[in-house]
């Protein structure tokens, strides 16, 4: 199997994540420091930045914390933003084990949230951090507040297939992480699916860049364990507000329409009790840069709704 066309249906099927780089003239958010324990989460770190409600930012496959940089820019006058970096990605150190890596990552921020006292954190991820925060807040309910869920779904594997399990796609998982852990993907490659991602050259070029500084072997792991764990029927325990925001436009060369990805989200969503999907007319997969304007007034307005944390 060649590994950049098996790679290719990822980015169609809303899985591959990397980050994007700030504007040269735009400063970073000043930083908070709270008092943490990186050794109780080894698997990420933990930047937090301004004062406020509690939101945890999550980002998707190979980014650091600094894709967030503008969307902590804006809110950090009104939310203390805990950012996180998960290790191995966009040059971070990587983890001493990827054994169970996604199910740790999913454990040690739930016991972040706990340790630091956060009451019902709202969550923004996007793509695999999407897919965390439905993840945690599945397995603990009551410690999470609303989600803001960014291009990503419950289960990556079923996309072409609706009727696919975690089982079946098994074997299409292993022989893919085998491929990337290997690390075989040149600049050429990585900018190519990158182009598929977003649409500033600038942000091509910086997406590029974090993805050849991740660590393969946890890029491969972080795939698979995405790839293999169905949240479907798990979404189904979810009691917070869960705002989609969905992208189909980078899937046209595929023949998809906004209905028909629209229709993808819906289906995979189904059993989750309260959401709301919007799709991006003009966004890749990074709405909070390609759609900026589109992405903050639906974040704002739902983070301000009355009435979002989970009594």
């Amino acid at each position: 199997m060649n590994l950049t066309a098996s790679l290719r249906p990822l980015c169609a099927a809303l899985l591959l994540s990397a980050t994007a780089v700030m504007p040269a003239a735009a400063a970073a958010p000043a930083t908070t420091i709270v008092a943490d324990s990186p050794a109780a989460h080894p698997n990420f770190t933990v930047r937090v930045v301004g004062k406020g409600r509690p939101v945890l930012l999550i980002p998707g496959l190979t980014c650091p914390g600094a894709v967030w940089d503008e969307t902590v820019a804006r809110y950090q006058k009104q939310y203390q933003c805990h950012i996180i970096t998960l290790s191995g990605f966009g040059g971070a150190a990587a983890p001493a084990s990827t054994d169970k890596l996604l199910l740790n990552v999913r454990d040690q921020l739930l016991a972040y949230i706990k340790t630091q006292k956060l009451q019902q954190p709202a969550i923004i991820g996007h793509s695999l951090g999407g897919f965390m925060a439905l993840w945690m807040s599945a397995t603990q309910p009551a410690a999470v507040g609303p989600l803001v869920i960014v291009d990503s779904l419950p289960f990556m594997g079923a996309v072409q297939n609706p009727a696919a399990t975690a089982e079946q796609i098994r074997p299409m998982a292993e022989q893919m992480r085998q491929q990337v852990s290997q690390g075989h993907l040149n600049a050429t490659q990585q900018r190519q699916m990158a182009a598929g991602m977003v649409t500033d050259t600038a942000r091509i070029t910086q997406v590029t860049r974090w993805g050849l500084q991740s660590d393969p072997a946890t890029v491969a792991q972080a795939m698979y364990d995405m790839y293999t764990t169905d949240l479907r029927p798990d979404v189904a325990r979810i009691q917070q507000p869960v705002l989609v925001l969905g992208a189909w436009a980078a899937y046209k060369p595929y023949g998809s329409t906004k209905e028909s990805t629209a229709a993808i989200f819906n289906q995979q969503y189904a059993k989750l009790p309260h959401y709301r999907l919007e799709m991006s007319e003009a966004g890749k997969h990074f709405l909070m840069y390609d759609d900026q304007q589109w992405f903050f007034q639906q974040t704002d307005a739902f983070l301000k709704q009355p009435g979002l944390a989970v009594k």
